[in-house]
């Protein structure tokens, strides 16, 4: 079997899986009219007012950012276990990576991004 029919033979698969399980989940799943079953969480406290308040964007970008470096250090930390074994390719891989995180975190500076007004 050629790799291309079998990626096709597992992408079927992969979509008639998922397709089964949403399918599955909406005739077993219990169902509820309730109007307060839209009501956001408060604690149980009953709402006053809208409950749909805006965000300023900085916090948001606060969060991406933190997101980015908790991932850069999740992909950094197989490449560290292995430094000492690691060719120059392996080095020239991770410096080019960390060389875009820098590029991204400076360009998020310049915009200031990272200045809590």
């Amino acid at each position: 079997m050629s790799n291309s029919a079998l990626f096709l033979v597992v992408l079927i698969t992969a979509v008639i899986m998922v397709m089964g399980a949403l399918i599955l989940a909406l005739l077993i799943a219990p169902k509820s009219t309730n109007p307060l079953k839209g009501e956001p969480y408060e604690c149980g406290i009953p709402t006053r007012g809208l409950s749909w308040v805006q965000f300023k964007a900085g916090y948001y970008l606060i969060a991406i950012l933190f997101l980015v470096f908790d991932v850069e250090t999740v992909l950094l930390f197989p490449w560290a276990t292995i430094f000492r074994s690691a060719d120059v390719e392996g080095l020239m891989l991770v410096s080019f990576f960390l060389a875009v995180l820098a590029l991204g975190l400076v360009y998020a500076w310049k915009k200031g991004a990272l200045e809590w007004k």
